[in-house]
């Protein structure tokens, strides 16, 4: 992990979304199969067709160590893009995390690998493996465009992309916004005339 997706690590998605106006989150039923995953580094992305995962095994193979697989499939719930088998492969490699607008499979042999997956679920069927299918090409992933070696953070509340172009300008953003709140929570929850004082400030629009 570099120095900069180690600061995005140490931030909220929420925070990072507000710095970005919420223009970059993926579909809120991509969610991390436990609430304490955490991730944060560079988009190795996936185009897969429904059905077939072996650009999913190409990218496994391609990939390097704290990378994050982003899996563009469709959003297809009914056959998934990997089991426990792939995934751990996935994990000796060094790959960070994966994000999946698909399902997975064998979900209790993966929560026992402590390997952050955010899929929209599970499915028992398996994908086919005809060879068709891209690997760090452009895609669209849970409603977000992602270029390859965008930057990736996901956490308990879902997954946001910060494009390379603004990269550094989002996290001076979402450090500056993460700052903000905490003094703002320091000051207005000292005692209830500051909360009941804020909550009037806040629905009088000021």
């Amino acid at each position: 992990m570099n120095d900069i997706t180690q600061q995005f690590h140490e931030i909220p998605t929420t925070c990072i979304s507000d710095a970005m106006q919420g223009l970059n989150n993926l579909h809120s039923s991509i969610k991390p199969l436990k609430a304490e995953y955490k991730i944060a580094g560079r988009a190795l992305t996936v185009k897969m067709p429904v059905g077939d995962n072996l650009s999913v095994l190409n990218a496994i193979r391609e990939a390097r160590p704290g990378d994050i697989l982003v899996i563009d499939a469709k959003g297809d719930t009914y056959r998934a893009i990997a089991g426990d088998f792939v995934v751990e492969m996935a994990q000796a490699l060094g790959i960070q995390g994966m994000v999946v607008d698909g399902v997975i499979r064998d979900i209790m042999g993966i929560k026992q690998l402590n390997f952050p997956v955010f899929c929209k679920g599970t499915t028992v069927a398996a994908s086919n493996k005809a060879g068709v299918g891209e690997i760090n090409v452009p895609i669209s992933c849970g409603g977000a465009s992602i270029q390859p070696h965008d930057i990736i953070v996901g956490d308990a509340d879902g997954v946001v992309v910060i494009p390379q172009t603004v990269e550094q300008d989002i996290l001076n953003k979402s450090l500056k916004k993460m700052e903000n709140d905490q003094k703002r929570a320091d000051s207005v929850l000292q005692n209830k005339e500051r909360i009941m004082q804020y909550l009037d400030n806040m629905l009088q629009g000021s």
